[in-house]
């Protein structure tokens, strides 16, 4: 499983300019609406600095990170819901990913317009919250009135989701976003195939300006805390222009460029660390050959679905995985070591791996 996050927003906000320095791609970023139009896609290597670790004590040919997708998907505009501004194909993109950062411009810049006329976040959040929501309403009642046309035929399935859809479409017009209503797991999952825009986790990523970065970083949070009703973790402040900067840089150069800002980690790790958290993701380990490979699988997941994301033949034909935790496999500093000192299980195919176990499968 690799973290997909939808990268959505107004125009020129600085989407593919903060997408551009977080993928290292070359995506156009120009100062006027749609210069995106196509969802661009970057696959990103996740730093993590326990591989780091375990490839010096372990000493493997190749390390391989895991890794993070970004889709950075053209801009909405006011009446996105109602096809305005290539809309529906952009709510199209939005629908195939795992959550959502949606970038707020919290900078001024007279050289760059802003589609609104002025900067202000709030009133930006609420253009982009509410044609999430119309387009799901629009979802609902198209839904909601096939099923109504199936059940008159005698489809007690379809039957069953009238009721529901209805439910949905009364919560959505009160402006209540689909995950913050109340379903048992049943229902939930039965709403699953109508892939509601507005029943994925959200980010929010505050581009600030330069002079912003540091002391202030706080303030956008907390105001942008208050205008979403979401907690501080779930927004992340950075300066896309510093961002675009640094991964311009040589590896070498970029430790001095953020010492020089005042920064302890790219905005990147920043926001990977939250995404990983709203979407309750674990990465282990997986010793093979002359690879050390980090991996991500879903918080709750046994040995042998852990297994699956490796292969799946290592799924199907599971037999045991030898586990070390990955404190344990330093302290020891070596698998060797690690076995004499009682630090390796054995787990069944049920055992549920944890954030930076190591894992060795066996397999037939």
């Amino acid at each position: 499983m690799s973290l997909e996050l939808g990268v959505i927003g107004l125009p020129n906000v600085g989407k593919s300019t903060l997408f551009n320095a977080l993928a290292h791609t070359e995506a156009a970023c120009s100062n006027y609406p749609f210069c995106t139009i196509d969802a661009n896609v970057g696959v990103v290597p996740v730093s993590d600095e326990r591989l780091v670790k375990l490839g010096e004590i372990l000493e493997p040919e190749k390390l391989t990170p895991t890794t993070i997708r970004f889709v950075d998907i053209a801009g909405l505009v006011r009446g996105a819901s109602q096809g305005e501004g290539l809309g529906n194909r952009f709510l199209a993109n939005i629908r195939d990913v795992d959550a959502v950062a949606h970038v707020v411009r919290c900078f001024d810049d007279t050289s760059v317009s802003h589609v609104e006329g002025d900067v202000d976040p709030e009133r930006d959040i609420g253009i982009v919250r509410a044609e999430l929501v119309l387009a799901d309403m629009d979802t609902a009642a198209r839904n909601l009135e096939k099923r109504k046309k199936d059940a008159g035929r005698g489809d007690k399935e379809a039957g069953k989701l009238v009721p529901l859809l209805e439910r949905v479409h009364e919560a959505l017009s009160r402006g209540v976003d689909v995950r913050d209503q109340e379903f048992a797991e049943h229902e939930r999952r039965s709403l699953a195939e109508f892939r509601f825009l507005t029943s994925l986790d959200a980010l929010y990523v505050a581009n600030i300006s330069e002079g912003d970065v540091g002391e202030r970083e706080g303030e956008w949070i907390t105001r942008i805390a208050e205008t979403t009703g979401e907690p501080e973790w779930k927004i992340v402040a950075l300066a896309g222009s510093l961002e675009r900067d640094l991964a311009a840089l040589d590896d070498g150069d970029r430790g001095e460029f953020l010492e020089g800002w005042g920064l302890a980690e790219p905005g990147l790790a920043k926001l990977v660390r939250a995404g990983y958290r709203l979407l309750d993701l674990v990465t282990f380990f997986t010793i093979k050959g002359v690879e050390v490979r980090a991996w991500t699988v879903p918080a709750g997941t046994g040995a042998a679905a852990a297994a699956g994301r490796i292969h799946t033949d290592m799924e199907k034909g599971f037999i045991k995985a030898e586990v070390v935790a990955y404190e344990h496999l330093v302290e020891a500093g070596s698998m060797h070591a690690a076995r004499d000192a009682g630090h390796v299980r054995t787990e069944g195919r049920d055992s549920i791996i944890l954030d930076g176990d190591v894992v060795l499968v066996h397999f037939h």
